[in-house]
């Protein structure tokens, strides 16, 4: 079935010529067969491109009832998906009102005095051309749009499966205590840069009067690093037999890990960080996989110093096959906390370039160390933001993830 003419409107008050372009028009040939419609005022112009869509439009500068450009204007109000392609044609040749409607949307300029076959020809298949990339651009942007806004849509859901799989309730010790009156107390802050977050966190009891707290930092962020935070996620379920001996679950974690991405073709890694606190022993077992090390602090000696790793920290999990996990541990008092975070804490910058630092987020946790756990946690979050410039709220550039645990006093309650 052939293709239907595509349909011009010729605008010209002269009946002479608005015969003859609609004698051109219609005479074009198969390869751009038109049909041609012609109409001698301004108002029936706009009248018949309310009535009946048009591909093109033959447009005279000089008409009765209005001027040209004012109608150009008119048709660049119109919808997109019905706006038409325009030549402005004119009696004689003027160039600051051929650039005048190129600026106001006009595909081309032609001079009736030297008005051909081949002339108009090649300025409508140009201007028809144009409108039709123009269209399809349209489209192709349309669907993106849909397509981003469904990516979007999707990606808020799984946001919120993956902060719904976080911790919503601590372990108690000891187990029949009320959570008021647990001898570990816990807090956290998760805060991810982008719909999807490449850190995680898991509190979990180790033992009657023990927990673990592993916090983790999958390199990179988005999509890719919350699928290998998911996968971590459940090989600790496999590794948790271990948990009392941090350097073992380490290792049976890296090794799990490592199995299973280095069947892709991308380096992936993660860091990590895993404690044990036995609030019976008052003592810390940790092993460090490349993660930052978290604040020690001692309320009662008054002191606030990053808890060290001998030997400093052991290879990333998933980036050697067989690496070795040393335990470590020393001994706590009632009252003593340890704030862990991953390093998009204090590795955030300014828009010069300069990083919070591990000595201001030092310096902020000592100044409020004599504060409860939620008001430690957000207050050194407000340094960060008042550092970086940036208002409560806003995203930060990197995922922040905080787990604040503590060794509380006798018949502390939940200090928040």
């Amino acid at each position: 079935m052939p293709e239907s003419p595509i349909p011009v409107l010729i605008v010209d008050d002269d009946p002479s010529v608005g015969a003859w372009l609609q004698l051109l028009v219609r005479r074009m040939g198969d390869s751009l067969r038109c049909s041609a419609t012609w109409v001698t005022t301004g108002a029936v112009m706009l009248e018949e491109l309310e009535r009946r869509r048009y591909e093109l439009v033959l447009l005279d500068y000089h008409l009765q009832d209005t001027d040209g450009l004012v109608l150009l204007g008119r048709i660049q109000e119109m919808p997109k998906d019905r706006r038409p392609a325009v030549i402005m044609l004119t009696g004689g040749g003027n160039e600051q009102i051929a650039v005048e409607a190129m600026k106001r949307g006009a595909r081309d300029y032609l001079i009736k005095a030297s008005l051909d076959q081949a002339t108009i020809r090649r300025a409508m298949t140009a201007a028809l051309e144009t409108r039709r990339l123009e269209a399809e651009l349209a489209r192709s942007n349309e669907e993106l749009r849909q397509k981003n806004a469904q990516m979007e849509a999707e990606l808020a859901v799984a946001r919120d499966v993956q902060e719904a799989l976080l911790p919503s309730q601590y372990p108690v010790v000891p187990k029949n205590a009320a959570p008021g009156q647990s001898t570990l107390q816990f807090a956290h802050r998760w805060i991810p840069s982008s719909a999807m977050a490449g850190d995680f966190f898991e509190v979990f009891p180790v033992a009657h009067t023990a927990a673990g707290v592993f916090l983790c930092d999958v390199m990179g962020h988005g999509v890719r690093a919350s699928l290998v935070t998911a996968l971590i996620r459940g090989l600790l379920e496999e590794t948790i037999v271990w948990a009392a001996e941090p350097g073992r679950m380490m290792e049976e974690l890296n090794r799990a890990l490592r199995a299973i991405l280095q069947r892709s073709d991308t380096v992936l890694f993660a860091t990590a960080f895993y404690l044990v606190i036995d609030a019976t022993r008052k003592e810390l077992r940790y092993a460090n996989a490349a993660h930052p090390n978290p604040i020690l602090i001692r309320r009662t000696a008054g002191v606030v110093e990053y808890l060290a790793s001998a030997g400093g920290p052991d290879p990333a999990i998933a980036l050697l096959p067989d690496a070795d996990y040393a335990s470590h541990s020393l001994m706590l008092a009632p009252g003593d906390s340890v704030l862990l975070f991953t390093d998009g804490l204090y590795e955030a910058e300014t828009s010069k370039g300069e990083a919070f630092g591990a000595d201001r987020l030092l310096a902020s946790v000592r100044s409020r160390m004599a504060e409860g756990k939620e008001a430690l946690m957000d207050g050194v979050l407000g340094d960060l933001r008042a550092f970086l410039g940036v208002e409560k709220g806003a995203a930060l550039e990197d995922d922040v993830c905080m787990v604040m645990v503590e060794l509380a006093a006798a018949q502390n309650s939940a200090g928040a």
